[in-house]
């Protein structure tokens, strides 16, 4: 069976090269001709564990192909994956300039049957664009190719991609005729030999099934913040509130995590997006605006913290961090939490020096050179008035406190992801903060 990919992003990418490892032949497409060069020579545009080995894997022997020019793949496939970007609108709607410029380039050179699948995030009602679109430029032609429209979210988590897409809890697959389906059951049937879920639905449903379960987490996180600012106002520690709420079977653990606020490219832009979707048919979201403004709220609670443990005076002070990304295992920064905090650091007169593991290069691009970058750990804490714990890698978890004590200037540590132990870091001599105890 051959597919196509359209757009070699996150999702695009770790979709295209994961059905090329279960025997799938596929057409990864991107505008972008440099990153399809690179592509071809290995390098992996992302940073996600076990992907760059699998993409190399793929291409040396075939399975996987990387090209600029989308109309001559179409004459080449069955079912093509529309995974181009949908980034937020100055409203915070969805932009579906670049869904509709493939649905476009469908309609203007399909010439037999074609199973449109968007794998994008796109609001409830993008398939129908996508089908008018498609009909429009057919009817420029003067011709009438049978075609269908199918929606498969995407549910991966960074850091954990390859992972998820090759073993996932469900599959979510939104169909409008019985032809697309047994298409996508026969794309997805090596998946199927190991019992995964796969459930079908309307078009419509599966679009809002994905917008639902990203706002369900990402109210869960400003949930438990929320939470963590009572807890340290009335003496409570959220830790412990969360292994007794956690218990509880109708609950769970999952995202139950106090700290310094969520980021990256899904929960902002997807809680965004469903709010002004609600928003265009009159319909206020209360619970979700509510998540939003918390969670731009909390984004600044290490600054907040550290601006009064100096008494709203912190020019000319060394701040260093530790952790850029959004969160562990990615190099992706947008809308990270670390990117508010710098900014409000700066605006106060602060000197920053930063270290994270994979996120150096891209916070060079996105802030260039108005902080400091580390190559380490112990490098980033020397002569610092403060480190600020932003992200929570693995390697951060155990380092050696004596040493990093005699490098600061200062032994004080905000800890914005509740990963220390607050009871040896001050029998260690440091003066320490977290969230929520």
């Amino acid at each position: 069976m051959k597919i196509a990919i359209v757009g070699t992003g996150y999702v695009g990418l770790v979709t295209g090269t994961c059905f090329a490892e279960m025997g799938t032949e596929v057409y990864c497409v991107d505008i972008d001709s440099q990153k399809i060069e690179n592509l071809k020579k290995g390098l992996v545009p992302i940073y996600e564990p076990g992907l760059e080995e699998m993409v190399l894997r793929n291409y040396e022997v075939g399975r996987i192909h990387f090209t600029t020019e989308l109309k001559p793949v179409l004459n080449e496939v069955d079912v093509l994956f529309s995974a181009v970007g949908t980034p937020p609108d100055e409203d915070g709607s969805a932009d579906l300039k670049y869904v509709l410029d493939v649905a476009r380039t469908v309609g203007q050179a399909m010439t037999k049957y074609l199973l449109v699948v968007t794998k994008s995030t796109v609001p409830v009602g993008t398939a129908q664009k996508i089908r008018q679109t498609i009909l429009d430029e057919q009817a420029k032609r003067g011709v009438s190719i049978p075609f269908d429209i199918a929606s498969n979210p995407e549910f991966l988590k960074e850091g954990s991609a390859v992972k998820d897409f090759m073993h996932p809890d469900r599959i979510v697959i939104g169909v409008e005729s019985e032809k697309a389906k047994k298409l996508m059951e026969k794309l997805y049937h090596p998946f199927m030999l190991n019992n995964f879920r796969i459930i079908y639905m309307d078009v419509s449903s599966a679009e809002m099934t994905k917008y639902a379960a990203n706002a369900m987490l990402a109210t869960r996180i400003s949930f438990m913040n929320d939470i963590a600012n009572l807890c340290e106002i009335i003496g409570a520690d959220v830790n412990m509130v969360r292994n007794g709420i956690g218990a509880d079977s109708r609950i769970g653990s999952s995202f139950l995590y106090a700290g310094c606020g969520y980021g990256g490219s899904c929960f902002p832009k997807d809680v965004k997006a469903l709010i002004k979707t609600a928003q265009t048919h009159q319909y206020p979201m209360r619970i979700l605006q509510a998540v939003e403004d918390v969670n731009e709220n909390q984004k600044k609670i290490l600054f907040r913290k550290l601006s009064k443990h100096y008494n709203n005076d912190l020019q000319g002070k060394h701040i260093a961090i530790w952790g850029l990304a959004f969160k562990p295992e990615t190099d992706d920064m947008r809308e990270a939490p670390a990117l508010v905090l710098i900014e409000a650091l700066l605006d106060a007169g602060c000197r920053i020096t930063a270290y994270d593991p994979v996120a150096i290069p891209e916070a060079k691009r996105r802030i260039g050179d108005s902080i400091r970058y580390a190559k380490d750990i112990y490098e980033c804490v020397h002569d610092a008035d403060a480190l600020l714990v932003v992200t929570e890698w693995k390697e951060f978890r155990l380092p050696v406190w004596n040493y990093i004590k005699q490098q600061m200037k200062n032994p004080l540590i905000f800890d914005g992801r509740n990963i220390y132990n607050a009871t040896d870091l001050v029998e260690n001599g440091f003066t320490y903060y977290c969230i929520g105890r």
